[in-house]
């Protein structure tokens, strides 16, 4: 009966409008919901070249010769809220949750895409566990010359300041947003009070030794800036309950295990996340391929962000992405069939449909070739 039921759906949408043209996520309210648009490709360089997108998803889009993103209502919702809300109180945290698979990460890049539209200055993480959690990397690893007991990923920080820096492009190169105080790195290197914040982020991938000392500057004059209304910043981190989890894989030389709050980088970000400045948002998300798999039991914010995690957030404005509706997964199948990507009679969606259960990623690795 379900399947006869879906069957006539699929042929009532059999000339169903899967695409719109409007690309600006600004301009996109909920008749957008459900419909793909197109990324134009440098637009897409600037704010993904680094990270933003899952590989998954990159390698779809490099077979289909295009970058297309879903517009659905997660994300709608938060730009609804960033923009009916008063940016001189204190930033908002939004924070998203939701099933493995359902769309999260690429709820951020939709919503990343919305920041760079709006003239936000975007401070993005594409995947904390890129750092805790990849790989055993000791020999990218040194004890910090400035904060005792706390170790530095120097490279994985320098790599970051360059995606801050592709991302934010035109406002850094405006000159308008200048540091407030002298730095001083070393005997003869120094960033004077007055720079601009490009001579800030240059000093820490010229100079990957100090790389994590600039993210952690950066961090303090970003928000200073923001409070002083000299730019409006957007902060997205996904994996983000990644910075709570007991441990990490990385380890000293004398193989002592280190954890996540030892990392100067993870008390960079933490100091970014609280809600002690203006005229920003803050959107993170929690999932649980961000941590090992022996921590499955529950998606929900409280249980993957630890108490310790939770308090930091709370309060937050809780954003469940959930598994695609009827509109949305007919969307996605036209799709796949006009990229030639999916073939066969109507019933096939039907069988597609209860294989994956609408989970966006079950359905995309159901459709990939063997």
């Amino acid at each position: 009966m379900y399947s006869r039921h879906f069957r006539n759906i699929c042929r009532r949408y059999s000339q169903h409008v899967f695409r719109t043209t409007e690309a600006s996520p600004v301009q996109q309210g909920e008749n957008h919901v459900g419909l793909f648009y197109t990324l134009d490709k440098n637009l897409c360089n600037k704010l993904f070249s680094h990270g933003g997108l899952p590989k998954s998803y990159k390698k779809q889009n490099k077979t289909f010769a295009e970058t297309t993103l879903m517009v659905r209502k997660p994300a709608l919702d938060v730009i609804d809220c960033i923009k009916s809300s008063d940016l001189s109180k204190p930033a908002i945290r939004y924070v998203l949750y939701g099933e493995k698979g359902t769309g999260k990460s690429l709820t951020i890049a939709h919503l990343v895409h919305y920041a760079h539209e709006d003239g936000f200055l975007i401070v993005h993480v594409p995947w904390v566990t890129e750092w805790l959690w990849k790989v055993p990397r000791t020999k990218e690893m040194s004890n910090s010359q400035t904060r005792e007991g706390f170790v530095d990923i120097p490279l994985d920080a320098a790599a970051w300041l360059l995606h801050f820096k592709t991302q934010n492009q035109t406002l850094l190169k405006s000159g308008d947003l200048q540091v407030s105080k002298d730095y001083v790195w070393s005997k003869r290197e120094t960033t004077p009070a007055g720079a601009p914040l490009s001579e800030l982020v240059e000093q820490g991938i010229s100079r990957v030794k100090y790389s994590c000392d600039v993210i952690d500057a950066l961090v303090h004059e970003v928000k200073l800036l923001s409070s002083n209304k000299k730019c409006k910043t957007f902060v997205a981190i996904d994996a983000f309950n990644c910075f709570f989890y007991p441990r990490t894989r990385l380890s000293t030389p004398t193989k002592k295990v280190v954890m996540p709050e030892e990392v100067t980088l993870t008390t960079s970000f933490l100091e970014l996340t609280k809600n002690d400045w203006t005229n920003g948002a803050i959107v993170v998300s929690v999932d649980n391929i961000a941590i090992p798999r022996d921590h499955q039991e529950s998606n929900l914010p409280r249980y993957l962000l630890y108490k310790k995690g939770f308090e930091h957030l709370d309060p937050f404005v809780p954003v469940e992405v959930k598994r695609y509706s009827d509109k949305e997964f007919l969307s996605c199948a036209s799709y796949y069939r006009d990229r030639l990507w999916l073939r066969g009679p109507e019933e096939l969606e039907s069988e597609l449909k209860l294989a994956s259960a609408c989970n966006p990623y079950m359905f995309m690795e159901l459709c990939a070739p063997l």
